[in-house]
């Protein structure tokens, strides 16, 4: 992709992915399901994990998973009203953007 992805839109992205199961998932299946959307190595997601976990967006837990710990990161209900805000702002964001390409002054 030829844009840059800011910090902003990886919390989101993130946040998204997460909320998809009530129970959490795992950093190995948050990396897969991001690279569907955009090209990210899981050196870059740790940091943005580690971001939302200091903002209280996300809490953690292990999981024993074929005599392994897994770690598991869950939305807390901070997370959840981040993402709702995150989607609030991409909706007026990209409609803006959408009306520029469209030919219209994207107000």
């Amino acid at each position: 992709m030829v844009f840059n992805t800011g910090a902003a839109l990886l919390d989101a992205i993130v946040l998204a992915v997460v909320s998809r199961d009530a129970d959490g998932t795992y950093g190995y299946k948050i990396t897969q399901e991001v690279r569907q959307v955009i090209d990210l190595s899981e050196s870059t997601l740790y940091p943005v994990l580690r971001r939302l976990l200091k903002d209280e967006c996300l809490e953690v837990y292990d999981m024993e998973c074929a005599g392994r710990n897994r770690r598991y990161y869950k939305l807390t209900p901070r997370g959840n009203a981040q993402l709702h805000l995150y989607e609030a702002e991409w909706k007026k964001y990209s409609e803006k953007i959408t009306g520029m390409f469209e030919g219209g002054c994207g107000k």
